[in-house]
């Protein structure tokens, strides 16, 4: 990847002068403030870096995220709010604890509000209330599953957001949501910038499937990958249990498989893994069904990992939906792999007994793991911090092992997938066996 062509300065509305309230004496001399020089590189390759320095070019990078010892706002007349957006996803309320709890004791800010049902609370015809956030109302969520705040998809009048924040007088706007969150933030801020208004706009990624462009981490793929896991370990219980048995199980990822795949590396008894970036044949010598035959042939029993958005070229004869983000409504391939499995063996008289498990919609409103709420801890501190500084039109990602600032536009309307030719993929062609299922390789 030409990481030259990625942007990454970060707008902010206005010079930092105010002495941060996150003083060195309250946390024992020990907190360090961030320079706005220190950067991150995007590629750390050696190489790379050496061929950039020969031919004296600048080398990409990213600001580092963290506390800076001038803010932009003051906090005693500081108003934020938080939204949360889309599918739900384990950890969202561990974020908006972070955040309410950062504002409050590291920067005193005292009026902080959550927007109902997501970009809905922001346009008067919904009638929905705002919220107080207060650290006693997010003291218990992290144990709670979904979002306090409640989301909704679909796109609103985006002169209608800016109008209500204006009118609202906030000036300090944390949006939780995925791909068309980010999409969605990018306008507003545009819009803000055009009515030449002083409001700082900070995403924080959000998506299950861990698919979002230039940020190598988010939120809730670990406690997916976790609970997945422990699907796959069921449905081979359930495989093995019987005469030529098939346990298969359908996770999510929409356009990215990184979720079937590390978990699949994870409980390593998956024979088969089905993900959107690798085609694959039903049919013929090296197709899918032909391998499945062999394997109940050999082990008596077999287990299957599908992605949502796998195999999607089998309903290319079907009329697509979209749902209210406009995202494309996929066919099932669960339920169709299912009964082509079932039809192919019923037709070749061989019995089978195949478990079909689908526990997408429990993953996603699960309270976040142990090392989810960490991460969710350090995304949030740190967008505080960045918004604390006056800096906007960005959003909070992890990059080579560091918390990053990271421009709305170097991913808006992007999507990370996974590599057909890098490591993950080829562990789990290792992993797995299955080889190619492909006819005309």
């Amino acid at each position: 990847m030409n990481y030259q062509s990625v942007p990454t300065e970060i707008p902010t509305i206005g010079p930092a002068k105010i002495s941060s309230p996150v003083q060195k004496k309250e946390y024992n001399n020990i907190c360090n403030f961030v320079h706005e020089e220190e950067r991150v590189l995007l590629d750390i390759n050696p190489e790379s870096i050496m061929d950039k320095i020969r031919n004296k070019e600048a080398v990409a990078s990213f600001e580092m995220a963290g506390p800076r010892e001038k803010i932009y706002f003051d906090p005693s007349k500081l108003k934020c709010a938080v939204v949360t957006c889309g599918g739900l996803c384990p950890g969202i309320n561990d974020i908006i604890r972070a955040l309410v709890l950062e504002l409050y004791y590291g920067y005193r800010v005292r009026h902080v509000f959550g927007i109902r049902y997501g970009l809905q609370g922001f346009i008067p015809k919904y009638g929905h209330d705002l919220v107080d956030l207060t650290p006693h109302v997010v003291t218990n969520i992290l144990e709670m599953g979904g979002s306090i705040l409640g989301s909704s998809r679909g796109p609103q009048d985006i002169d209608e957001i800016v109008d209500c924040l204006e009118r609202s007088n906030i000036s300090l706007l944390f949006m939780i949501g995925g791909d068309g969150t980010i999409m969605a933030a990018s306008k507003i801020a545009d819009h803000i910038s055009e009515k030449g208004l002083n409001i700082s706009v900070i995403a924080i990624p959000k998506t299950i499937d861990n698919d979002i462009f230039m940020v190598s981490r988010s939120f809730g793929f670990e406690t997916a990958v976790e609970v997945a896991t422990q699907a796959i370990r069921g449905a081979h219980n359930e495989a093995e249990s019987y005469p030529k048995g098939i346990g298969m199980i359908k996770l999510m990822g929409r356009y990215s498989g990184f979720i079937a795949a590390t978990a699949a590396l994870a409980e390593q008894s998956v024979n088969f893994v089905l993900i959107p970036e690798i085609d694959f044949d039903l049919d013929g010598e090296n197709g899918l069904l032909n391998k499945l035959g062999k394997r109940l042939a050999d082990r008596n029993h077999c287990v299957i990992v599908v992605a949502e958005g796998a195999g999607q070229k089998y309903f290319e004869s079907a009329e697509n939906s979209c749902d209210e983000s406009g995202n494309i409504r996929l066919k099932d391939i669960g339920m169709y792999l299912k009964d082509v499995i079932t039809g192919h063996f019923s037709k070749n008289n061989i019995e089978i007994s195949l478990k079909y498990i689908d526990p997408s919609y429990m993953i996603r409103s699960l309270p976040a793991n142990a090392n989810d709420s960490i991460f969710c801890s350090f995304l949030a501190r740190n967008a505080v911090h960045a918004g604390m500084a006056g800096k906007t039109k960005m959003l909070i990602g992890h990059w080579n092992d560091y918390f990053v600032h990271i421009p709305l536009s170097a991913t808006a309307g992007k999507r990370k997938q996974v590599d057909p030719h890098g490591p993950l993929w080829r562990s789990v062609l290792e992993s797995t066996g299955q080889g190619a299922l492909k006819n005309d390789l």
